[in-house]
């Protein structure tokens, strides 16, 4: 199914299997609709960036495919599995992998632990995520609240790579760093979409990071989708991209 869009589909799909792909949704929390008619689609291997405004549905979106939210209409598909009605934990052991926005790492345990407490056999072992986040592997025996803000990304980012997921979700990783961990974490970012041969959601604030992430771009206002398509249309036209996101008449 491709991507719905208001733009011309000029990113072509690493393959036909869909390694998530949301049908008609709607979802909210109870009563309360966020999403509304979502239509979308990630290729097995592909990375993508949602950007939008605070408050437009965001993070609900990552919320429905992880199965936090209400689902009024539609489907959400894993690897073409339908996952209405799946708890959360059988999610996770699906292959869904989720990093949240308040990082909610165990505080009272050591780095290592917090590694290990959901680890699962896979291509990601401790030694791999050493060379992606040396720092951590000089804190095994901090505490998770003994560490900075940025390393306490790293270990959430780390811990949920490895439970050896197939889709990971990323929910605004950046959001409180300084400008030179946002550059840090942001070259982790692009090396994890290069070589890692996951599928990923990266939901950012940030729109520079976004687009230096992946080479398509989904922008949300108001709960539904206004563009699926090219990062470099929106990234080389400023006005266009505030058109978009709904700062600009």
């Amino acid at each position: 199914m491709e991507p719905k869009s208001l733009e011309p589909k000029n990113l072509e799909p690493k393959n036909l299997v869909s390694a998530v792909e949301l049908k008609g949704v709607s979802a909210g929390y109870g009563d309360t609709v966020v999403l509304e008619d979502i239509n979308l689609a990630l290729a097995t291997g592909e990375c993508i960036s949602v950007i939008g405004r605070n408050g437009v549905g965001k993070t609900t979106l990552l919320a429905t495919i992880m199965g936090h939210t209400t689902l009024h209409k539609g489907e959400v598909v894993l690897s073409g599995k339908n996952l209405n009605g799946v708890p959360i934990y059988r999610r996770a052991a699906a292959g869904l992998g989720f990093v949240p926005q308040e990082r909610e790492i165990f505080p009272s345990l050591s780095v290592l632990e917090n590694l290990e407490v959901g680890a699962r056999p896979g291509p990601w072992t401790k030694e791999r995520l050493f060379e992606l986040f040396p720092n951590l592997k000089e804190r095994l025996d901090n505490r998770g609240n003994q560490l900075s803000g940025g390393e306490q990304q790293m270990l959430s980012i780390a811990r949920a790579l490895l439970t050896n997921p197939s889709v990971l979700l990323m929910d605004e990783p950046t959001e409180g760093l300084a400008p030179v961990i946002v550059e840090a974490l942001t070259s982790v970012l692009v090396k994890l979409r290069s070589e890692s041969g996951l599928s990923i959601i990266l939901v950012e604030q940030n729109s520079r990071v976004a687009f230096e992430f992946s080479e398509r771009s989904v922008v949300l206002d108001k709960g539904r989708i206004v563009y699926d398509g090219a990062s470099a249309a929106l990234r080389d036209d400023p006005e266009r991209l505030a058109k978009v996101i709904g700062v600009a008449e």
